[in-house]
């Protein structure tokens, strides 16, 4: 089956938690863990998600290089001006279980 969403004017969170049920299968009347589940999702108006409070400003995003001392930070408000979709995807990805069916599932996700 597949589910289009429209982001407009919701929030991030609850956006990615509702895509990571669908991607899991848990939506189906056939659940089984083990499986991928063969939903896909479709995401729309990805630049129109909302915010609430000063997580613009304070959500902070790292990464490393591997070298030492070369940690990287960048704001909610970088990323999301420069990539809404990798935002959006991260979200759902880290609302995923961390298992071998996690990189099968997010492949199910399209955002446009």
């Amino acid at each position: 089956m597949d589910y289009i969403i429209d982001a407009k004017n919701k929030r991030l969170g609850r956006l990615a938690s509702e895509i990571a049920i669908i991607l899991q299968g848990k939506k189906t009347p056939f659940y089984e863990p083990r499986l991928a589940g063969g939903d896909n999702v479709t995401v729309k108006n990805v630049s129109e998600i909302s915010f609430t409070g000063s997580k613009l400003d304070q959500k902070i995003y790292y990464r490393h290089t591997g070298y030492m001392g070369h940690l990287k930070e960048k704001n909610l408000k970088e990323a999301f001006s420069k990539s809404p979709a990798k935002v959006l995807r991260l979200a759902v990805m880290r609302m995923l279980p961390k298992n071998f069916l996690r990189a099968k599932r997010i492949k199910r996700l399209t955002i446009e």
